[in-house]
C-alpha cells in the first residue's frame, strides 16, 4: 500500500513537472549553474597559476626564461640582424623580484666587477658570447631606483616588454620569409615558440590588471 502510494506521488511529480515545462526549466537551471561554475573555476585557475607572489610572478619567470634561452640561442648559433639586444632590458624587466634583487645586491656586484676586470685586463679570455650577459649584470647593478623600482613594478615596463615581444615576433617571421617558414625553417619551432613566450608575460599580466 506504502509502495503504491509513493509510486502514485511519484508519478504526479513527474506529470506537473512535464505539464508546465519544469524538465526545460531545470536543464536550463542546471546549465546556467554549470556556466557559472566554469566561470569560477577559470578565475580561479588564472589566479592560482598566476597569484604567486606579484600575481605575474609564474608569467615573469616563464617571460625571463624564454629571453635568456633566445639570447644564449643568438650567442650560439642563431645569427640573424635582429636587434636582438632587446632582450636585456626585456629580461631587466621581467626578471622575478627574488632573482632581480639577488643579482642587483653584492652576489651581482661581484659578478660585475669580475666580467669589467676581465673584459679591461683580459680581453683575449673573454668571449664575444658573455658581452650581453655582461652588459645584463651591468645593467642590473648600475641602473637608477627609478628603472629598478618604479618602472619595473608598473604598466609601463608591462608595456614595452609587450611591444619588445611584438617587435620581436614580426622581425623574426619577415626574416624568415612569412609566418609558416617561421616554423617549419631549422630552428624556426624553437626560435618562434621562444619569441612567444615573451609575450606571455605582458598579456596576462595585464589581463590580470583589468580583469
Amino acid at each position: 500500500m506504502a509502495e503504491e502510494t509513493r509510486s502514485r506521488y511519484l508519478r504526479m511529480k513527474t506529470d506537473d513537472y512535464a505539464s508546465v515545462g519544469g524538465g526545460d526549466e531545470l536543464i536550463r537551471s542546471d546549465l546556467q549553474e554549470l556556466g557559472v561554475a566554469a566561470r569560477k573555476l577559470a578565475n580561479h585557475a588564472l589566479m592560482v597559476v598566476g597569484g604567486l607572489g606579484s600575481g605575474t610572478t609564474f608569467f615573469k619567470l616563464l617571460a625571463s626564461s624564454a629571453a635568456i634561452y633566445l639570447l644564449i640561442l643568438d650567442r650560439t648559433n642563431w645569427r640573424t640582424n635582429m636587434l636582438t639586444s632587446l632582450l636585456i632590458p626585456y629580461i631587466f624587466l621581467s626578471l622575478p623580484s627574488v632573482l632581480f634583487s639577488l643579482l642587483r645586491g653584492e652576489f651581482g656586484k661581484w659578478i660585475a666587477l669580475i666580467a669589467v676586470i676581465l673584459r679591461l685586463f683580459f680581453p683575449r679570455h673573454f668571449p664575444d658570447w658573455l658581452e650581453m650577459p655582461g652588459a645584463l649584470i651591468l645593467l642590473l647593478v648600475v641602473s637608477p631606483g627609478f628603472f629598478a623600482s618604479t618602472v619595473r613594478d608598473s604598466l609601463i615596463g608591462v608595456i614595452i616588454c609587450l611591444a619588445i615581444g611584438c617587435y620581436l615576433l614580426h622581425e623574426h617571421i619577415q626574416a624568415s620569409g612569412g609566418f609558416r617558414n617561421s616554423f617549419t625553417k631549422t630552428h624556426g619551432v624553437s626560435n618562434s615558440i621562444g619569441i612567444i613566450l615573451l609575450l606571455v608575460y605582458p598579456i596576462c599580466h595585464l589581463f590580470l590588471h583589468f580583469h
